[in-house]
């Protein structure tokens, strides 16, 4: 066999990439290439996506992102914006090979940390930020069975839900999304995405995402977007309306989700990642998720520890107090500008 090299991935490898990551068993809906597209496109950060190639054929692959900020500080991640990155390759020669480039290039962008999400360890030599869970389920394949597992207290509220009159609409509208999703993470004190950023996500993935909304008599109760990958679904990006917490309107809309999936023949429910201790985990264990550890190792070059960058730090809650306060709209024209950083 021929030496394997390192390459940095172009828009015209695009399918050669995609052809690699789709085949891989450990491939996350983030190795695609149309992530780095729907990053440039929103925040224009610096992406490196490096390739491995042998006899002309991609052998393994390493999705990176330079976010650099003032008050974030400055970083290589693989990958920004997301649950999972890592490398996927065809051996661990190769899976080497591509580590030593990435550590290589966060030495020669002289950035603070490479950073490295795993679902699997593979540095334990590295330092590991332990905060984050993520939690998959398997669906049945009827309704009956998936609302039988879950938990008879939840199981009460996606009843109240129903009961409740609500409804759903499955669509691409970034309008009614935006706004139930920006209250939502105003009200946690979390600066908002930019309504550009959903948008190039549904322009990007097609029919790889959605938005799914529950209103009652037409008013806007919450609103989740959606990603498709194989067999799985990822309640990426959601949130509710202050009717929402009485109307149970969020226990509807994760119920009403899963209903979706099915009849689309999805077998997999990826509830994504929580920090333990805060709300959203209780929440996800309540609907009978295990949660499983998520392995975010560090390779330090400036740093000399581990970022400690998560509204659980208490430096950060004065800021988040405030920002609980702001009026909505200037919440959306502010968070945009802050966002941006927190890959």
């Amino acid at each position: 066999m021929n030496k394997i090299t390192i390459n940095q991935a172009t828009d015209n490898d695009k399918e050669r990439w995609d052809a690699y990551v789709n085949q891989h068993p450990e491939a996350t809906f983030f190795h695609q290439y149309g992530w780095k597209q729907a990053l440039n496109k929103s925040f224009r950060h610096k992406c490196y996506y490096l390739y491995a190639v042998q006899d002309e054929n991609i052998v393994g692959v390493l999705p990176l992102g330079h976010i650099k900020s003032l008050f974030f500080g400055n970083a290589l991640i693989s990958t920004p914006f997301a649950v999972y990155g890592g490398v996927l390759s065809d051996n661990n020669e190769i899976k080497q090979l591509l580590t030593n480039d990435a550590c290589q290039l966060a030495e020669k962008l002289k950035v603070d940390h490479l950073e490295i999400r795993n679902i699997k360890q593979q540095h334990p030599d590295w330092p590991n930020k332990e905060l984050y869970v993520y939690f998959k389920k398997e669906l049945a394949d009827n309704d009956d069975d998936n609302l039988k597992a879950i938990p008879r207290k939840q199981r009460a509220m996606v009843r109240k839900g129903i009961k409740a009159g609500l409804e759903y609409d499955i669509s691409k509208n970034i309008d009614s999304f935006y706004q139930a999703y920006s209250e939502s993470v105003r009200n946690l004190g979390t600066p908002v995405f930019s309504k550009k950023f959903f948008a190039s996500l549904i322009d990007v993935f097609g029919e790889q995402a959605d938005i799914l909304t529950v209103t009652k008599e037409n008013e806007l109760v919450a609103s989740v977007l959606s990603f498709y990958y194989k067999n799985e679904v990822l309640p990426y990006y959601g949130g509710g309306t202050s009717v929402a917490r009485n109307l149970k309107g969020n226990d509807f809309m994760y119920w009403a989700l899963m209903q979706h999936s099915v009849q689309q023949g999805i077998t997999a429910f990826d509830y994504g990642r929580s920090k333990e201790g805060t709300g959203s985990y209780s929440f996800k264990k309540n609907w009978g998720f295990e949660p499983r550890p998520l392995f975010y190792e560090f390779y330090l070059v400036k740093a000399k520890a581990i970022p400690d960058i998560n509204p659980l730090n208490p430096k950060y809650q004065r800021f988040i107090s405030i920002w609980r306060k702001l009026p909505l709209k200037l919440s959306q024209m502010l968070g945009p500008i802050l966002s941006r950083d927190l890959g």
